[in-house]
């Protein structure tokens, strides 16, 4: 055999090792350059991720809300529409006195006839029924308070749906 075969063979395990050293160097800066990429693109698909799940959250937020809002309008149109739901004036508060902290006397007209009752936490007991009805003055009559009156504003209630069906 030649010289230059036998050095070639002898050398050749040699060069193999020391290619295949750096090749897989080369392959594990080529897989830490991926896996760098990978990661930085994961945290950005992460963090588009996390955007589309918090603005399907509150879509579903404002749905939520919205359902409520439109449900609770449909239940007061309905309750209109009922026999009974709107208001009616056969019964009125004339007058009401407090007797201390937690009871008052009321005055309250039923149709014609007019009730004297006793309000207490526990119970509402009628104490008198008048036989003659008293005239209470129109400004005597109790009156929404500015709050409530507000508030049915708010709920697009208006006074005047309340004072068109007041016989004063």
């Amino acid at each position: 055999m030649n010289i230059a075969v036998l050095r070639f063979l002898l050398l050749a395990p040699a060069l193999l090792a020391g290619s295949l050293h750096v090749w897989a160097e080369e392959g594990t800066q080529a897989a830490a350059r991926l896996t760098e990429q990978t990661g930085t693109l994961s945290r950005s698909a992460a963090t588009a991720e996390i955007g589309g799940q918090m603005i399907q959250l509150l879509l579903g937020l404002l749905l939520v809300v919205g359902l409520i809002f439109l449900l609770a309008w449909l239940a007061r149109r309905l309750q209109q529409q009922l026999p009974g739901g709107k208001r009616s004036d056969t019964i009125q508060l004339l007058a009401t006195r407090p007797l201390g902290p937690r009871e008052r006397l009321l005055l309250v007209q039923v149709g014609r006839e007019q009730v004297l009752l006793g309000l207490t936490p526990g119970s509402i007991e009628t104490l008198h029924v008048l036989q003659e009805p008293i005239a209470v003055a129109a400004d005597e009559v109790q009156t929404a308070g500015a709050f409530a009156q507000r508030l049915k504003q708010a709920l697009g209630q208006s006074d005047r749906d309340t004072d068109d069906k007041d016989p004063r």
